[in-house]
C-alpha cells in the first residue's frame, strides 16, 4: 500500500458530505500514513505550495500536492487517487 509523503497540516476538502463518506474518507488517509491531527477538514483551505489536499468524492479520494497558490486559489497535481468502495447494502468497507 503506498503511504502518503507530506510534512506539516493535510488539507481535507469536505463540501457537506454524509459523515459516513467523511468518516471513511479519514479512517483510509489513516491507513495511507497520514496522521488523524495532521488532518484539517475544510472547505476552504490555506494550503501553501508543496501542501497536500485531499478531495472527497463519493468513490474516491484524490491526494494531490499543491504546486502553486495564486490570490485564494491554487493549483494541484494528484500524487494518488485511493478507491473507495461500497458493500451491496450501500456501506463503505476496508477492502486492504
Amino acid at each position: 500500500m503506498q503511504k502518503v509523503d507530506y510534512e506539516g497540516t493535510v488539507w481535507v476538502l469536505n463540501y457537506n458530505n454524509p459523515k459516513p463518506l467523511l468518516d471513511h474518507a479519514i479512517y483510509m488517509l489513516e491507513k495511507h500514513g497520514i496522521k488523524r491531527e495532521d488532518m484539517t477538514i475544510t472547505e476552504t483551505p490555506k494550503a501553501k505550495v508543496g501542501s497536500i489536499v485531499v478531495e472527497i468524492w463519493p468513490y474516491e479520494l484524490v491526494v494531490a500536492r499543491v504546486r502553486t497558490t495564486r490570490n485564494d486559489s491554487f493549483i494541484s497535481g494528484t500524487e494518488l487517487t485511493i478507491e473507495l468502495k461500497l458493500d451491496e447494502n450501500g456501506n463503505y468497507f476496508d477492502y486492504l
